[in-house]
């Protein structure tokens, strides 16, 4: 899977993949279909950080949450 790649799948993928990382049960509700192109970018940055890691301190997941947020009110 190209991640690189703006799609509307690619974009479910990455937030379904957060979600589940940080144990969030609704992923602050954010659509898909909401984001826009740069809001793509944004999203795969988190996911890429996201990835990356194994554990979260808590202060890096309200980072996170808040930065998602972000995105859903964009």
């Amino acid at each position: 899977m190209d991640l690189t790649r703006n799609t509307l799948e690619n974009t479910e993928f990455m937030i379904e993949e957060i979600k589940k990382k940080l144990r969030m049960a609704s992923g602050a509700a954010l659509k898909a279909s909401a984001l826009t192109d740069g809001q793509y970018e944004d999203l795969h940055d988190i996911y890429v950080m996201v990835a990356g890691k194994q554990q979260f301190s808590i202060s890096e997941i309200e980072a996170i949450t808040t930065e998602l947020g972000r995105l859903r009110k964009g």
